[in-house]
């Protein structure tokens, strides 16, 4: 008589997932594993010190965060533009990029249909150098804007006579970064990141 030999669950649960077909993984044809979905990021009530002139601090306009909306445009600085004062002549520079994916249907007249993969990264936009008045700087909002637009222009079909369109559960934006980095600081004073 043979002697029975036992298979470890965890290692026959591997090979189980191993061989179906409805495993995912990070290349798989379904979407992106992790998306940013419409709500309120950051809040910052307080600058980092390590980022900012020494006297640095929100005076108005605050919280300072990044708003999503439902068309998943970015828009970073609060409710409007926010001031930061006690900074003396230190000029700034605040930057806004956002990374969005979508899966576009490309579809003939005769209803023949192509799955095509697009990805942009918008920007980042940038509010270029903002000097300070009597050691107070005003900060502009800034906006990614609708993806939409440049999402389906990024996607190639076959041919002109294709029709474009959204295929369901896109676009997704996959993640954005809003900054505040003084001019001679390499660390930001305002950090916010949705991922």
């Amino acid at each position: 008589m043979r002697p029975t030999r036992l298979i470890p669950v965890a290692v026959l649960a591997l090979a189980v997932a191993a061989c179906s077909d409805t495993t995912t993984s990070p290349t798989s044809v379904g979407g992106p594993l992790f998306a940013v979905s419409p709500g309120t990021f950051g809040n910052v009530t307080t600058l980092n010190a390590g980022g900012t002139p020494s006297g640095g601090h929100i005076q108005s306009g605050g919280p300072i965060n990044c708003v999503v909306g439902s068309d998943l445009s970015v828009t970073c600085s609060g409710s409007g533009s926010y001031q930061i004062n006690g900074i003396g002549n230190t000029n700034a520079n605040a930057a806004l990029s956002a990374t969005y994916s979508a899966t576009v249907d490309c579809t003939n007249k005769g209803g023949n249909l192509v799955e095509v993969k697009t990805q942009i990264t918008s920007g980042p936009v940038s509010t270029g150098d903002i000097a300070p008045k009597n050691g107070n700087l005003k900060v502009p909002q800034l906006s990614s804007g609708d993806p939409t637009t440049a999402l389906l222009a990024a996607a190639t079909c076959p041919n002109g006579n294709w029709r474009k369109s959204f295929a369901a559960g896109s676009p997704t934006l996959e993640s954005f970064t809003y900054t505040l980095t003084f001019v001679g600081f390499s660390t930001p004073a305002v950090s916010i990141a949705g991922s």
